[in-house]
């Protein structure tokens, strides 16, 4: 008699719980929500969380407040976020750095695959491969792939951090040209950025929206982009594979998530929510102009492609014999 009770109750608190979820996701959402940017402001992912989210705050009816939390490569904003309430009020905009951080740190103080739940892909960036021309008269990737195979090592280039995607992408490119460069990792893109203007460093593999300005202002010089397409917005710059490394191909994301074991309910409603503000003509135009590609899918989708991304990052990250940090 005890445990036919017990399993009543137990049944009973099953049945309480999934109304609870139900309700919590009918109403949701009643109260502003966070979206934590786990970098600086004025970069390529603060500007598209501002942008995504003055878009669903439009569509949710509640305001949805961009909070920059940055270090660690992400990880601090992130950690947060993978501790915060499972109610769907703190979201995170994270970078692919979701998938790859596991395999370049040597301890996260959560795990990435289990401690977000994926909502959706939003934005894929390429990077652009930039000279300081007065330090580099390379007008062409074959002629910077002469010059470094004729003075190895001469040649410097500036990452925010190691294992970031500047660092891959010229990681990668020395692999497939057979080259050296110094590699000068520092805390952020920006003071990178500042020096390579500078002439302190030599070139870099800079995330398309930040390069593309100083691009068009005439300070720096583009060779090539690392997408499969060129950019709208530069439009005679090569794509690296038509430069002359064949198959050569480094994109980079960023992505919605929420704490993980948040109802899937809310997650849904995120989801399309925020599909349809990737739909949105104006929102494509206004990703468009600051060289990004929209991306989309369900939370399903983005979940298998950050754990596909995952193991392949693990297996490259071996492979460039990255020391862990």
């Amino acid at each position: 008699m005890k445990n036919f009770i017990r399993t009543l109750a137990c049944a009973a608190a099953l049945v309480v719980s999934s109304g609870g979820n139900a309700v919590a996701a009918e109403d949701y959402p009643s109260k502003p929500i966070r979206l934590v940017v786990p970098f600086p402001p004025g970069g390529s992912i603060d500007m598209v969380s501002r942008l995504l989210g003055q878009k669903l705050s439009e569509d949710l009816r509640q305001p949805v407040i961009v909070d920059n939390r940055p270090g660690a490569s992400g990880n601090i904003g992130m950690d947060l976020v993978a501790k915060s309430p499972k109610d769907g009020y703190t979201l995170v905009m994270a970078p692919f750095s979701v998938a790859t951080n596991a395999h370049l740190f040597e301890k996260l103080p959560f795990d990435p695959l289990k401690d977000l739940a994926p909502i959706i892909r939003v934005a894929d960036q390429p990077n652009v491969l930039i000279v300081n021309s007065t330090k580099v008269t390379a007008k062409s990737v074959p002629e910077l792939v002469s010059y470094l195979k004729a003075n190895p090592g001469k040649l410097s280039f500036g990452t925010s951090g190691i294992g970031n995607p500047q660092d891959l992408s010229a990681r990668v490119f020395m692999r497939a040209t057979g080259t050296d460069m110094v590699n000068v990792a520092y805390k952020g893109g920006a003071p990178a950025l500042a020096d390579l203007v500078g002439g302190h460093v030599d070139l870099m593999f800079e995330t398309s929206p930040t390069a593309v300005p100083y691009v068009k202002s005439g300070k720096l010089k583009a060779l090539a982009v690392t997408s499969d397409k060129r950019l709208p917005t530069l439009p005679d710059v090569p794509t690296v594979a038509e430069a002359g490394i064949a198959d050569f191909k480094a994109v980079y994301w960023m992505g919605l998530l929420a704490p993980g074991g948040t109802p899937p309910a809310i997650v849904q409603k995120l989801n399309a929510a925020a599909q349809k503000v990737l739909a949105a003509p104006d929102f494509q135009k206004q990703l468009t102009e600051i060289s990004l590609s929209p991306a989309g899918g369900s939370a399903a989708d983005f979940g298998a492609f950050i754990r596909s991304e995952s193991a392949f990052y693990a297996k490259l990250i071996k492979e460039l014999d990255i020391p862990r940090q």
